[in-house]
């Protein structure tokens, strides 16, 4: 199992972002409540600045190449668990299998329950963001994402959508939900950077 729990040395020698509390909880939050969704119908689909639109059913999407990575998760609301055990697929993995153009700047990740949010491509490139289907060796719950959530342990974890179910490749720079509300773009938790 990769550990990637120390991204933190890049921004200072606190493991724990200024003006978060750490929890052993996981809380649940989420803009609208779970949203339904069955393994028949869901599919994961990549479009945009891409060789190739895929489209992949749940077990497609298993069957793709996985890492399991120890990652500490950090809430823009102020709480951050520690050593959170996920399972999937990486970004990159997802990425190769598309073809991203040249002209692919950033992306935005699209959810079951309309929920949207955006980073710069090199960021999603990074070790250590993952679509994630399991965490602690099970499916990951639905009221974490399940089937499957992006994970990025760089960024306060609104810019990891819960029940993702597709990925936009872009050549222009566009917010998601959060970051059209006021939300940092950016959301480097060891810089605080909760609002824009």
């Amino acid at each position: 199992m990769d550990d990637v729990t120390d991204i933190y040395r890049e921004y200072g020698d606190e493991r724990l972002p200024p003006g978060q509390h750490q929890t052993d909880d996981f809380p649940v939050l989420s803009k609208s409540g779970t949203p339904s969704w069955t393994a028949e119908t869901w599919s994961f689909d990549v479009w945009g600045a891409v060789e190739e639109d895929r489209s992949f059913d749940l077990d497609e999407f298993r069957a793709l190449p996985s890492t399991t990575q120890r990652q500490d998760f950090h809430c823009v609301t102020g709480w951050s668990t520690f050593d959170c055990e996920f399972t999937g697929v990486p970004f990159s993995t997802i990425a190769e299998r598309a073809g991203v153009t040249d002209d692919a700047v950033h992306v935005m990740f699209h959810a079951l329950d309309g929920y949207t949010t955006d980073l710069p491509l090199s960021e999603c490139l990074r070790e250590g963001v993952l679509f994630a289907y399991e965490l602690g060796g099970d499916p990951l719950p639905e009221p974490h994402g399940g089937p499957l959530r992006v994970v990025t342990p760089h960024k306060y974890a609104y810019k990891g959508a819960k029940w993702v179910d597709g990925v936009e490749f872009l050549s222009e720079t566009e917010r998601g939900y959060w970051e059209r509300r006021g939300y940092s773009a950016s959301a480097n938790p060891w810089n605080e950077e909760r609002y824009g």
